[in-house]
């Protein structure tokens, strides 16, 4: 059907768009998968747009914000129980909620967020 030098480029072609189409803005992920605490508060989560709670983790600094939401701590699973979702991924949800509590944050780089994870 298709030669053997053009399969797997239509193959590469086919999971590169399929990647990006997946890929998900911060806001989506923050409904997916944080809301469920961070609407609410549960378990100490600090809530979205609560401004005096985000205020107290901007001091420890978005790639330490990062790191916490991809790895874990207390009641709060890695990537909020969602491990399917990547570390960018996971990072623009925590900018997204960050930003609403006040912070000004910008989406870290790939690279940033690998050497906020070591």
């Amino acid at each position: 059907m298709y030669s053997k030098t053009l399969a797997p480029l239509l193959a590469s072609l086919f999971f590169a768009t399929g990647a990006q189409a997946a890929d998900k803005k911060g806001v989506d992920v923050y409904k997916s998968a944080c809301a469920a605490c961070h609407a609410t508060g549960a378990a100490g989560a600090p809530k979205l747009g609560d401004k005096t709670a985000w205020g107290k983790r901007f001091e420890a600094g978005l790639p330490t914000m990062i790191k916490i939401a991809i790895k874990g701590k207390r009641a709060m699973p890695p990537k909020g129980g969602q491990s399917a979702l990547s570390d960018m991924e996971v990072a623009r949800a925590v900018v997204h909620m960050a930003n609403a509590g006040g912070g000004k944050f910008k989406e870290p780089k790939a690279a940033e967020i690998a050497e906020a994870i070591k």
